[in-house]
């Protein structure tokens, strides 16, 4: 399906954002944060209607043995599932009514990844090069979120500034 790596594309680029921040000084990407987790789903969303649709015929019970009897179509759709409560909690609205919940929320598109990169894995099979190498990204994106990582990167770049 052409719909999936753009969605993992896209939710790997949204998980770089604060990253980009943290070491590289951009504020400016952080608008783009959102629009490219709102992309991502949206893919995500195609892709799994695709999967449904086109593979499944929308029958519930073809559906269905498909995710329990398939890793890959399982990990795909809890991936989806996951997704779900970021996208329709990422407006400014929600921002306010979950306070601090909602950074705990959103951390759940590190999760979501995993799985998406899990999904991706199993269904390759073979050449598994490019959804490693999306694994590997999200680890260390994940990595660069680690409070002692964060605090190595603030030292290093306030050092670089006073120069």
């Amino acid at each position: 399906y052409r719909t999936g790596k753009p969605a993992l594309a896209l939710l790997v680029l949204s998980l770089a954002v604060t990253p980009a921040m943290t070491v590289l000084g951009w504020r400016s990407a952080q608008p783009l944060r959102r629009r490219f987790g709102l992309y991502s789903f949206g893919y995500a969303s195609v892709h799994f209607l695709i999967f449904v649709g086109l593979d499944y015929l929308f029958d519930p019970a073809l559906i269905q043995a498909a995710i329990f009897e398939k890793p890959y179509a399982l990990a795909g759709f809890t991936a989806f599932l996951l997704m779900v409560p970021l996208a329709v909690t990422s407006t400014k609205g929600w921002m306010r009514r979950l306070g601090r919940n909602w950074r705990r929320l959103h951390r759940l598109a590190y999760v979501a990844a995993g799985f998406a990169v899990v999904h991706y894995v199993w269904l390759v099979k073979s050449d598994i090069r490019q959804p490693l190498a999306f694994g590997a990204a999200v680890v260390g994106l994940l990595a660069l979120r680690l409070p002692w990582v964060r605090r190595r990167i603030a030292r290093w770049r306030s050092r670089r500034s006073s120069r």
